[in-house]
């Protein structure tokens, strides 16, 4: 299986696509059509947790070689530019200007123009991807709380260093040095500085 950075705003569509119930869609999804192809091609990324741009899924479908083929670049996405007004797929906003856009699905459950009911993922997928899901999900609150904790210390520490090294100068302004302040303060600063600098230094 394929592994994709994921982003919370990723994660958050992923899920919605796992909570959707049938949608109502208004074009026809049948197997064989370039638009059943290409909402199953969909599906299959969802389920390995990647949002495909439109050169992903032509080479999956139509291997590499097709990704070069310009014109035929441009069909698939007209194509699936009308899926999106179909409400069956959702063209995602772009990470970086310069990168094509991504695509995810509405749902994995469809009824069709012709009322007819389509499933493009089978329940043992679905079960599959939900708990691939919860994993990455509960990793990334890890991660949340871990910088989110780091933060604190560093402020904290900054604070600490910006004190100490303030109480120095006060003590080296006065008449007299007072060597009960000065000590303290200066080692207070070292230890600081070296503890925030192991904490920004990269690992």
């Amino acid at each position: 299986m394929s592994q994709h950075k994921l982003t919370p705003s990723d994660i958050q569509v992923l899920q919605e696509v796992l909570g959707a119930d049938y949608k109502i869609g208004k074009i026809r999804l049948r197997e064989g059509e370039y638009q059943y192809d290409l909402a199953k091609a969909i599906a299959s990324f969802q389920l390995e947790l990647h949002l495909p741009n439109v050169k992903d899924i032509v080479t999956r479908l139509y291997k590499e070689e097709k990704t070069n083929d310009i014109k035929f670049i441009r069909k698939i996405q007209t194509i699936l530019k009308k899926m999106e007004k179909s409400n069956v797929i959702r063209i995602l906003p772009k990470k970086r200007p310069w990168e094509l856009q991504r695509y995810a699905l509405s749902s994995f459950k469809f009824q069709d123009i012709n009322k007819n009911s389509v499933v493009l993922v089978t329940d043992q997928e679905i079960k599959r991807m939900r708990n691939l899901l919860e994993s990455i999900s509960s990793q990334h609150e890890k991660s949340a709380a871990r910088a989110s904790s780091a933060k604190i210390k560093i402020t904290i520490l900054v604070f600490v260093i910006v004190a100490s090294y303030t109480g120095i100068l006060w003590d080296i302004m006065q008449p007299f040095i007072n060597p009960f302040v000065l000590v303290p303060a200066f080692s207070i600063a070292v230890t600081c500085s070296l503890m925030l600098g192991k904490m920004l230094s990269p690992k």
